[in-house]
């Protein structure tokens, strides 16, 4: 099963990624995580990537594409994979497609998530991450027992720099002009499923699940 959770910044896609990561058994790859370790370990990619996470702009594809093929072709993968945050855009998309094909292998579904401005914004603004563990929480739908600290190690918390409001709003401006028109190329390819975030979790679950419900069926029908 090769999935992508496609929306925009904060909308609960890497959330609902992992749920589903868990439940089928498939490797949750978040292209978000994998540019923020390579930061982290100052790796080639990260030192280039760095500035442009920071800034709130998406970072260029020649990188984001090398560390994600790098990723899927890996056989930590080979039962199937949910991609978190990519492809951004079109350019992305076909690479991803291209590589795929090699392979004899293509995308099953792409979930698009949706949500208003606002809810995105105050589920972004939130998010609270431990310095030590990685640990991660919600000022409002997950906090800790004590403020600012990690329920796991007790080590302070802290928001990334890309989650303030100020860069919240580029992100978001940014993925309206470029990631938008992959909506189009999946749904001309019959790949897309559209889950509507505004509700609770478990009404997004529970439309996640109909969408995997209907490609079992779609798998059925093939037979």
């Amino acid at each position: 099963m090769r999935l992508i959770f496609l929306g925009p910044p904060g909308v609960g896609k890497g959330t609902q990624a992992a749920n589903v990561s868990l439940k089928e058994n498939i490797s949750h790859i978040s292209s978000g995580d994998l540019l923020r370790t390579a930061v982290d370990a100052k790796t080639e990619i990260g030192l280039k990537a760095k500035e442009y996470i920071e800034k709130g702009l998406l970072v260029p594809d020649e990188l984001v594409v090398k560390i994600v093929v790098e990723k899927i072709t890996s056989a930590e993968c080979e039962k199937g994979f949910i991609l978190d945050g990519f492809p951004r855009n079109l350019s992305q998309a076909k690479s991803l497609d291209n590589t795929l094909n090699e392979s004899g292998k293509r995308i099953d579904k792409v979930f698009y998530f949706t949500a208003s401005e606002d809810v995105i914004i105050k589920r972004i603004a939130g998010r609270r991450i431990c310095k030590s563990c990685g640990a991660q929480y919600h000022e409002m739908y997950s906090p800790p027992v004590n403020d600012n600290v990690c329920d796991k190690c007790g080590s302070e918390l802290y928001q990334r720099k890309d989650d303030n409001p100020e860069t919240t709003s580029v992100r978001s401006k940014v993925y309206k002009e470029q990631t938008e028109e992959l909506i189009d190329y999946y749904k001309r390819n019959g790949e897309l499923i559209e889950v509507n975030c505004n509700g609770e979790k478990s009404e997004i679950q529970q439309n996640i699940c109909e969408g995997l419900h209907s490609m079992s069926e779609d798998e059925k029908g093939m037979e």
